[in-house]
C-alpha cells in the first residue's frame, strides 16, 4: 500500500514507519512538522530506503496537505501527528487545540479532496485512520474497561482536543462518506520515546541519580501497550478494519504508576548496578490537576474481528525498553540537548503560563 503517515518522526509514528517499510513493504510518505519531540534519527534505518519519503510540513497547512496528497496518491492515511503530553496541555492548551483539532480538520479535508477524485475501485479501498487515545473516555472506577461504546468524558485539554478530533473524524464519515476509522490506544511505551513521558523520564532521572517523582500516592492505574505491538495493530486496522468503526487497542497490562517505577528500578539495579538501589530515589510529589485515576482497555473487538494480539507482556516489553535506552545514548542525548528539556516539572497550575 501507499500510506501517508503524519507525525512519523515521533515516538509511535517512527515505530509505524519502520513497521510499514521494513516489515510490510509499503510505500510511506512521512509528514512531520518536527516539533521538539520529533527525532528524524529514529528513522535512520529507512532514511535512504526507496519506499520512504519525508515531507517537513504542518498538518494545519491545508494547501500543503492537498498538494502532498495529489503528488503521492495514497491508498491510506495513518494520522498520528499530535501534541500528546497532558502536562504541557495544562500550561499551553492553545497549541493542542490548533494541532489536534484544527490539524485533523485540515487533513480530513485534504483527504476528502483526494478521495473524491479517485476512480471507483480506489475510492472503495481508501482508508483514513485517526489514531486517538483512551484518555478521551475519562477515568474508570476500580472495575470495568473502556469499550468502543464508552461515553466520552475527557478531563484535560489534551484529551478534550483528541475527543474533538475523534468527533470530526466520525462526522466526515457520516456526512461526506469519507471512509474513516478511529483507534483509541492505551499508554504506549518502548524505544524512541521523548523523555517527558513516565517511563523514559524515570530511566533518565535514575541514570543521573535524580529523584524519581511520582504524582500523588502513585496509585493511578494505566494499561500499558508496547509500541511495536501498536504499530502492527494500526497496519491491520488499515488493511482489514471497517469504515466508520472504532477499535480500542490495549495490552492487558494494568499497573499503578508506583508499580511501574518499582519495576524500572529493579531492572536498572540489574542492568545498571552502579546506581543501585534505585528505589531510594522514589519521591512523591504534588498530583497533576485533573489526574484521571484509572484507564484500562477492552481490546476484544480488534482481537476477535481482526485477529490482533499483543506479543509483548509488560515485563518483556519493559526489559526491552530499558535495554534500548541504556544502549542508545547516541539517540537520546542529542535530542535532550536540542530540545532543551532537562526533566523539569510541567503541568502545574501557573497563571503566568496559562
Amino acid at each position: 500500500m501507499k500510506i501517508i503517515v503524519t507525525g512519523g518522526c515521533g515516538f509511535i509514528g517512527s515505530a509505524v514507519c519502520l513497521h510499514l517499510v521494513l516489515e510490510r513493504g509499503d510505500e510511506v510518505l512521512n509528514i512531520d512538522k518536527l516539533t521538539y519531540a520529533a527525532n528524524p534519527a529514529s528513522l535512520a534505518a529507512i532514511a535512504d530506503h526507496p519506499n520512504y519519503d519525508f515531507l517537513q510540513a504542518d498538518i494545519c497547512d491545508f494547501e500543503t496537505m492537498r498538494a502532498a496528497f495529489e503528488k503521492f496518491q495514497p491508498d491510506a492515511v495513518i494520522h498520528l501527528a499530535a501534541e500528546s503530553h497532558v502536562d504541557r496541555s495544562i500550561n499551553n492548551a492553545h497549541v493542542f487545540l490548533q494541532t489536534n483539532f484544527m490539524g485533523t480538520f485540515s487533513l480530513l479535508e485534504a483527504a476528502r479532496a483526494h478521495w473524491r477524485k479517485l476512480p471507483a475501485d480506489k475510492r472503495e479501498g481508501f482508508r483514513f485512520l485517526h489514531v486517538s487515545t483512551d484518555e478521551v473516555y475519562g477515568s474508570l472506577g476500580p472495575q470495568g474497561l473502556f469499550r468502543e461504546d464508552t461515553p466520552y468524558d475527557p478531563s484535560s485539554p489534551y484529551s478534550a482536543s483528541k475527543a474533538g478530533a475523534d468527533h470530526l473524524v466520525t462526522a466526515w464519515w457520516r456526512t461526506y462518506g469519507l471512509p474513516t476509522m478511529i483507534s483509541n490506544c492505551s499508554n504506549n511505551y518502548g524505544p524512541r520515546q521523548f523523555p517527558e513521558k513516565l517511563i523514559p523520564h524515570m530511566i533518565f532521572n535514575a541514570l543521573q541519580g535524580k529523584p524519581l517523582p511520582i504524582y500523588g500516592d502513585g496509585s493511578n492505574v494505566r494499561d500499558w501497550l508496547y509500541v511495536e505491538d501498536h504499530a502492527r495493530a494500526l497496519r491491520l486496522i488499515v488493511e482489514k478494519g471497517r469504515p466508520g468503526e472504532k477499535y480500542n487497542v490495549g495490552g492487558h497490562n494494568e499497573r499503578t504508576n508506583l508499580q511501574v517505577v518499582k519495576a524500572l528500578c529493579s531492572l536498572l539495579d540489574e542492568m545498571h548496578p552502579r546506581g543501585a538501589p534505585h528505589e531510594r530515589l522514589i519521591t512523591f510529589v504534588e498530583d497533576r490537576p485533573g489526574h484521571d485515576h484509572r484507564y484500562a482497555i477492552d481490546a476484544t473487538k480488534i482481537e476477535s474481528e481482526l485477529g490482533w494480539r499483543a506479543r509483548e507482556s509488560f515485563d518483556t516489553g519493559l526489559r526491552k525498553t530499558v535495554r534500548w535506552y541504556l544502549d542508545n545514548e547516541d539517540w537520546w542525548r542529542p535530542l535532550l540537548e536540542r530540545s532543551g528539556y532537562r526533566g523539569q516539572r510541567l503541568g502545574l497550575l501557573d497563571v503566568e503560563n496559562a
